[in-house]
């Protein structure tokens, strides 16, 4: 296993804020259709925290148990007040592995994927982008 870094977490509102150790190693892009849709893109990024390293510095996140397609509970964690996600853990007791939505990270410029997973699902623009116009601010 690879050398863990910190890593820091808040919401959009600031209500919720977290620390975690992550394998950098680990950062995956999940195109299944329930990421899609509650992240409201074509995709998500996540990064894995180490084992028994999350820990809340600030507020509660809300809670909704998703049922995943192997029939396993995950814990989706969200801000109550801006709706920004945070994370996804199994439900229920026990040790925790916590995936963090990257783009809630102070270090997410330096968290690069290493896989995209399930990419049958994946929307059949999504390698396309980079051909588009970029327009450094909103026009």
């Amino acid at each position: 296993m690879s050398e863990t870094i910190p890593v820091t977490g808040r919401c959009h509102c600031g209500a919720i804020e977290f620390a975690a150790r992550a394998n950098p190693e680990r950062v995956l892009i999940c195109h299944c259709a329930d990421c899609q849709a509650f992240a409201g893109a074509p995709y998500r990024t996540n990064v894995m925290a180490e084992e028994g390293s999350f820990a809340l510095r600030k507020g509660t996140p809300k809670v909704y148990i998703k049922t995943a397609e192997s029939g396993r509970r995950r814990e989706q964690g969200f801000c109550g007040e801006c709706g920004c996600a945070l994370y996804a853990t199994s439900a229920g007791e026990g040790p925790k592995v916590y995936a963090l939505r990257v783009g809630v990270l102070a270090e997410r410029a330096s968290l690069v994927p290493s896989a995209q997973i399930w990419r049958d699902s994946a929307l059949p623009w999504a390698d396309s982008i980079g051909d588009l116009p970029a327009i450094p601010k909103q026009p």
